[in-house]
C-alpha cells in the first residue's frame, strides 16, 4: 500500500507540474494571439484566401478553421467548428474529409508545450499540414468516395467576438485565459491518471516485459524499444498523458531530442481513444463517418512519420 501512495503522490506532483506551469503558460499565450486575431478578423481574411487552395483537398473554409484551430489551440478546439459545419448541411464527404485531416494534424496541446523538451517547431507545423492535407484528399478522393457530396446552402460566417478598442481586446484576452486554464486544468486527471498507470506498470516490470518481448521486431524495422511507453500510453491515455511521460523521460535522459523528433510524427495527433471519442463526439453525422476519416488518418500520419523520421 505504501508503495501505490508514494506513486500516486509523485504522479500527481508531476502532473500538476506539467500542467500549470508548462501547459498553462504556453496554451494562455497561444489563445489570447489566436483570440486577438480572430476578434480583429485576421483569420477571417486568411481563411477566405485559403478556402479555394483547399477545395481540390476537399476542404471547406471551416475545414481551413478546423486546420488552425488543431495547429494552434488545442485537439478538442476543432469540435465546435466540426458542429457548426455539420448544422449548417456541410456534405458527409467534406465532413470525413475534415475529420481526417483534423485525426492526422498535430495538436497543440502537447506540440507546443514540447517545444520546452527540443521539439522542432517548423518541421512539426510543415509535416503536420502536410500529412492532413493527405489525410483529407485520400478521404474525400477514396475512402469516402461512397458518401453523398449533396450540401446544403452553406454559411460559413465566423461569428465571434469583435476587438476594436482596448476593453475590447481585454475581453478577448481575459476570456482566452479562462479557456486556457480550463484546458489545463481539465488535463490533471488524466495526466495523474496515466502516470499513475505507467508508473505502477514500469514497478511491476509489465513495460519491461512488453519491451523485452517487441525489442526484436521493433529493432528489425529501426525502431528505438524506449518508445513503446510513450506510444503505448499516446494511443490509450492520449496526447497530453503521452507529453507527461516524454517529459518524465527526457528528464531521466532515456530519450534523446533526435529521438523525440523523430517520432513525433506518430505521437503527436489526437488520432487516439480519447481524441476520437471527443472529436465524433461533435454530431451525429461526424460520427457516423469517422471510419473512413480513420483510414485516410492513417494515411496521413504514416506520411508523417516518414518524413519527421528521415529529415
Amino acid at each position: 500500500m505504501d508503495i501505490l501512495i508514494d506513486i500516486i503522490l509523485k504522479a500527481g506532483r508531476s502532473a500538476v507540474e506539467l500542467a500549470l506551469f508548462v501547459l498553462l503558460p504556453v496554451m494562455v499565450v497561444m489563445l489570447s494571439l489566436m483570440r486577438i486575431l480572430e476578434a480583429r478578423g485576421a483569420l477571417d481574411w486568411l481563411v477566405a484566401r485559403v478556402s479555394p487552395l483547399l477545395r481540390p483537398f476537399g476542404l471547406t473554409g471551416l475545414g481551413v478553421f478546423a486546420a488552425l484551430q488543431i495547429n494552434f489551440v488545442s485537439f478538442a478546439a476543432p469540435l465546435a467548428t466540426l458542429t457548426m459545419m455539420e448544422q449548417r448541411g456541410t456534405s458527409d464527404r467534406h465532413l470525413a474529409a475534415t475529420l481526417a485531416m483534423v485525426f492526422a494534424m498535430a495538436q497543440a496541446n502537447a506540440s507546443l508545450p514540447m517545444l520546452t523538451m527540443g521539439l522542432e517547431l517548423l518541421p512539426t507545423l510543415v509535416f503536420s499540414l502536410i500529412g492532413g492535407l493527405l489525410a483529407a484528399a485520400t478521404t474525400y478522393y477514396g475512402f469516402g468516395r461512397h458518401l453523398s457530396a449533396s450540401e446544403a446552402t452553406l454559411d460559413e460566417t465566423l461569428h465571434h467576438p469583435v476587438a476594436d478598442n482596448a476593453k475590447g481586446v481585454l475581453d478577448v484576452i481575459n476570456r482566452a485565459g479562462a479557456e486556457a486554464f480550463k484546458i489545463a486544468v481539465g488535463a490533471i486527471p488524466m495526466l495523474v491518471l496515466s502516470l499513475v498507470a505507467v508508473t505502477a506498470l514500469r514497478h511491476f516490470g509489465a513495460i519491461d516485459a512488453l519491451t523485452s518481448l517487441l525489442t526484436p521486431v521493433l529493432r528489425l524495422a529501426g525502431i528505438d524499444p524506449v518508445l513503446i511507453l510513450p506510444a503505448l500510453t499516446k494511443y490509450l491515455a492520449g496526447g497530453t498523458a503521452m507529453m507527461g511521460v516524454m517529459d518524465e523521460m527526457r528528464r531521466a535522459g532515456q530519450v534523446s531530442v533526435q529521438l523525440l523528433n523523430q517520432s513525433a510524427g506518430f505521437l503527436i495527433s489526437p488520432f487516439d481513444l480519447p481524441g476520437v471519442a471527443v472529436l465524433i463526439s461533435a454530431g451525429r453525422r461526424v460520427a457516423a463517418v469517422w471510419k473512413p476519416a480513420a483510414l485516410g488518418a492513417c494515411v496521413g500520419i504514416a506520411v508523417r512519420s516518414l518524413g519527421h523520421a528521415f529529415i
